[in-house]
């Protein structure tokens, strides 16, 4: 566990310039603590003391992170295996899949096989490589992801390579055959849904204009039989009851469901703002304090966005990007072009070379190296930087950081339901 008991004698007040961007100070109802920002060290605080720092009495933590990130293997790639997808999302920032460009042609297998080539070229025995399928909606190019599952899976294992697969679709093309053949590779699937019948078809139209959470729901079925599946919403400012869509969608059998808050939208009318964000928190911490609620009387309530953060928090995380993008992980576009993640595809700010020419390493330390949260403004000097890593590269280089008021708010409740779960659940954690 991530939790130290401080004596009284190693209290005192902070008296060092930026000492209190170095501690965050937080209530757990059940007594007071203190995270302190280097290592993402939580500490019991004793009863009666005044907020302190503990900066001058604990030694810097190993886990620190230094002023260069060492450049690591690329051992996951997204792969944009269509350029078209055959719904129309008003806040879809791919704009269909082909990022904006005139050609909708999907990935051919020329492409793919080298990218997969080139990703186990960078794998050693005994270690793992991930491979995600995205879009578009990849499932209209089905026979590029079998065949190209089937190619890693295949090379893989003469080299004693771990392969994962992971998949996000919108479920509307979904085959009890492909579910078969997902379950079959193990595959981790992602559905983007965003609520009830109502909400989602607002959201997420066909092409034709008609709604297509009923197809969603039928085609699902195969499988939430075959294998955990996990339900992604995108909250807009339409989003007014959050517990009841995470309920609805729980309730519909995914194995888990997470928010993820549109904060740079093809439609601006469905970005949140400022007020939406502080609305949008209260329901976060509803839907926290409910799975709280149920987990405490031993239920399971798979609310993703609480569990990872106390996960996190319990594995003690602290990282200086809030991502693997241009680290282990880049995009790869339907051409072959590598991009520091699959929001960057067509993106000449994040272009690291390609399948045929080889990984921009050059371009992968520049990257690194700007987007380190300890060189980014304001971030350097905000408590929850190692916790958040700066935020989303995408939205910050397209829209700024409107969420950091949102973020910090419910990093420091998952901060006081941490302590509590894991007085109460500490399975949760195994």
């Amino acid at each position: 566990m991530n939790i130290a008991t401080v004596p009284l004698s190693a209290i005192a007040r902070p008296r060092q310039r930026g000492a209190a961007s170095e501690l965050h100070a937080f209530d757990s109802g059940r007594g007071r603590h203190v995270l302190v920002v280097d290592g993402s060290r939580i500490y019991d605080v004793p009863d009666g003391v005044d907020e302190a720092s503990l900066l001058s009495t604990l030694r810097r933590d190993e886990r620190a992170i230094g002023d260069e990130i060492p450049l690591p293997p690329v051992n996951a790639l997204a792969l944009a295996i269509t350029q078209r997808c055959n719904l129309a999302c008003g806040y879809c920032y791919a704009d269909g899949g082909h990022f904006g460009g005139d050609d909708e042609a999907p990935m051919s297998w020329d492409v793919a096989r080298a990218a997969v080539e080139r990703l186990l070229d960078n794998t050693t025995p005994g270690s793992s490589a991930s491979l995600a399928f995205m879009g578009g909606e990849p499932l209209l190019n089905r026979a590029l992801l079998m065949r190209t599952t089937e190619h890693a899976a295949a090379l893989a294992a003469p080299r004693g390579v771990t392969m994962r697969f992971a998949l996000t679709t919108n479920a509307t093309l979904v085959t009890p055959d492909d579910a078969a053949f997902l379950a079959r590779h193990r595959f981790a699937v992602t559905v983007s849904i965003d609520g009830e019948r109502e909400l989602h078809d607002a959201l997420r139209p066909t092409r034709g204009g008609t709604g297509s959470y009923e197809r969603i729901v039928v085609r699902v079925q195969p499988l939430l039989a075959a294998l955990p599946v996990s339900a992604r919403v995108t909250v807009t400012p339409r989003h007014t009851a959050l517990r009841a869509t995470l309920d609805h969608l729980i309730g519909l059998g995914f194995h888990s469901v997470g928010f993820s808050p549109s904060l740079s939208a093809a439609d601006p009318r469905l970005a949140l703002s400022a007020d939406d964000l502080e609305r949008l928190l209260a329901q976060m911490i509803d839907c926290a304090r409910e799975a709280e609620s149920r987990w405490r009387r031993g239920e399971r309530y798979p609310f993703s966005n609480l569990l990872a953060a106390v996960q996190e928090l319990h594995r003690g995380t602290h990282r200086p990007l809030p991502c693997g993008a241009g680290a282990g992980y880049l995009g790869v576009a339907a051409d072959g072009a590598l991009s520091a993640c699959h929001r960057f595809v067509g993106d000449p700010r994040a272009a690291m070379g390609s399948v045929a020419t080889g990984i921009d390493d050059a371009a992968r330390r520049q990257w690194l190296a700007t987007r380190h949260v300890d060189t980014q403004e304001p971030c350097r000097s905000c408590w929850a930087r190692y916790l958040c890593g700066g935020g989303c590269h995408h939205e910050v280089l397209n829209r700024g950081r409107p969420a950091c008021d949102f973020i910090r708010g419910w990093l420091d409740h998952c901060l006081g339901a941490y302590v509590r779960i894991a007085d109460e659940r500490p399975d949760l954690f195994d």
